[in-house]
């Protein structure tokens, strides 16, 4: 093999390794994106799952209210009471999550 032809096929295989660098690159730059992207679409979900629980329990809490057998005036006072309580539960959890 000549020199030239020898020269020429060095340069087409550091083109391809070149290439083969760029790939590697945009494939890393790529995993570190959907990495963060996963992150946070798992923070999103934490967050929603804690709101339907926070829903179930007020509903829960609503079916408690709504199954004594008191006057309206008390139940929508006990009621009033429950969710107050529930905002102060929820301002202490976010306190201790800081």
């Amino acid at each position: 093999m000549n020199q030239a032809a020898t020269h020429n096929e060095l340069n087409a295989l550091e083109r391809k390794v070149q290439l083969l660098l760029n790939e590697y690159q945009n494939a890393k730059n790529e995993l570190k994106s959907l990495k963060a992207e996963n992150e946070e679409l798992k923070a999103v979900l934490k967050s929603k799952d804690e709101k339907i629980n926070d829903f179930q329990n007020q509903d829960k809490i609503s079916k408690i209210v709504g199954s004594i057998g008191k006057s309206e005036a008390e139940a929508s006072e006990m009621k009033g009471k429950i969710d107050d309580y529930i905002k102060e539960i929820d301002k202490c959890i976010l306190h201790l999550t800081r």
